[in-house]
């Protein structure tokens, strides 16, 4: 697997040129944010679960499966983010090492 990291200093855009501030990235691997969004469709979920009754009357049972189907795949998204954190932090002990 090939992680690149390698970002470009500039960016030429109609005709002008912008330059990349060397700046780190508050969150790199994504597992927090990616965390945070599984845990608001899941909250969303809940919220509306008693609601089910007036949500079917209204034609609006999308929602609720929108929150489910948003957690569940936000659950591989989870996953895939925490698998890419320990590949490059085994990435970087081989390059150290």
């Amino acid at each position: 697997m090939e992680l690149r990291d390698d970002q470009p200093t500039q960016h030429e855009v109609g005709g002008r040129t912008f330059l990349v501030a060397d700046v780190q990235p508050l969150d790199v691997d994504g597992v927090r944010t990616v965390g945070v969004g599984v845990g608001l469709w899941l909250l969303g979920f809940l919220l509306l679960l008693p609601f089910y009754g007036r949500l079917a009357d209204e034609g609006r049972t999308w929602w609720l499966w929108t929150c489910l189907a948003g957690f569940g795949l936000g659950l591989f998204g989870l996953e895939y983010c925490r698998r890419r954190r320990q590949a490059r932090e085994a990435r970087d002990e081989q390059l150290d090492g």
